[in-house]
């Protein structure tokens, strides 16, 4: 996570005071504020573009790069090898480049798989009233003599972590309804959103 986000994190949702970031972070208090200030996520630097010889074959290089990740390990051309594939086509750079590329493609892939059809970042923490859980779970009882398999409905604070836990014979929409209706009720209020589990 980026120093900034560090930074954003500790003052606007642990409401930490300006002297006690600087202390945790080594940053002094003026630094600290004018980030506040500036409300950006990471500073911008202006750096000169520079051209680069592999600039004409990166293209190519990304395109076998995602050629070679499909493949397995011991199938794969290594860096060397594509630098000299690349050489052959003109490339005049060094082999470092080529490896340097090779880094920041691997990571950008990286992230975007972690960000693409791979799920939804829920927050580990959060504010009074912003959100509640909800999942079911099943369990056994005995009922009349006779064990029943039960459908237990699981309704969480997310902030305060306080919880209530109904259980009935059925999972059906009816019952949906009523665990929510019954958790708000005890739970005192409504929060602004809800996190379900995935739908089966």
């Amino acid at each position: 996570m980026g120093l900034l986000n560090v930074i954003r994190r500790m003052a606007l949702r642990e409401k930490l005071p300006i002297r006690e970031i600087s202390r945790r972070t080594g940053l002094s208090r003026n630094t600290i504020k004018k980030y506040l200030r500036a409300g950006t996520i990471e500073p911008k630097f202006n750096v000169p573009a520079r051209s680069s010889k592999l600039d004409p074959y990166a293209e190519k290089l990304a395109a076998w790069l995602k050629t070679e990740a499909a493949k397995s390990r011991k199938q794969r051309r290594t860096l060397k090898q594509l630098h000299g594939d690349l050489v052959a086509l003109g490339y005049t750079g060094s082999c470092n480049r080529v490896a340097a590329f090779a880094r920041k493609w691997r990571v950008a892939r990286q992230r975007e798989q972690q960000t693409t059809g791979r799920g939804i970042f829920v927050p580990l923490s959060f504010r009074p009233g912003e959100a509640f859980q909800f999942d079911w779970s099943e369990d056994y009882a005995v009922l009349g003599g006779e064990r029943k398999k039960l459908q237990v409905a699981h309704i969480k604070l997310s902030h305060s972590r306080a919880f209530l836990v109904r259980a009935y014979l059925l999972q059906t929409h009816e019952m949906l309804f009523d665990a929510h209706w019954h958790g708000f009720r005890v739970l005192g209020d409504v929060p602004e959103r809800g996190i379900y589990d995935s739908v089966h």
